[in-house]
């Protein structure tokens, strides 16, 4: 709580110009950081879905029929030959072919990694957010006392 007000102190020995440009600069990271956070998120449901998929995958049996996705809207009939092995992409196009049980020992370590770097992320946003907060607050009061002082 202490340093809240100290903050609020040094806040306070500001211009208005300087707590315009230190609003606004806790705003565009504020927005970079909810951007960060969603494509966590979607990274994180992506992955989620893949172990899933490997999950029903690893229960079919081998010479099962099956439709094989191309694209997210193309299907092209297979047949499932060996269920023990997987092709793990690993990004900028590169592929490993991995056992079912490393396939989804993957997935899951990616998973993890994932959510402990939205609780980090979500935490420095937490933080952003109280400073443009407080900043926002501060130039309101110096706004108002400005303009008071003018009227009178």
């Amino acid at each position: 709580m202490a340093s809240s007000s100290s903050a609020r102190g040094e806040l306070e020995k500001m211009g208005i110009d300087q707590l315009k440009a230190l609003k606004e600069q806790a705003d565009l990271e504020v927005n970079l950081l909810q951007d960060s956070l969603n494509n966590i998120r979607t990274a994180n449901a992506r992955l989620e879905s893949a172990a899933g998929a490997l999950n029903d995958l690893s229960l079919r049996p081998q010479g099962k029929k099956m439709l094989v996705p191309l694209t997210a809207s193309l299907y092209v009939p297979g047949t499932l030959d060996e269920a023990d092995k997987v092709l793990v992409d690993i990004g900028t196009g590169y592929f490993i072919e991995k056992t079912m049980e490393d396939g989804k020992d993957y997935c899951q370590r990616k998973i993890n990694l994932l959510k402990s770097n939205y609780e980090q992320l979500f935490e420095v946003l937490a933080k952003k957010k109280s400073v443009a907060d407080e900043a926002g607050m501060v130039l309101q009061s110096k706004v108002r006392q400005l303009q008071a002082a003018t009227t009178s």
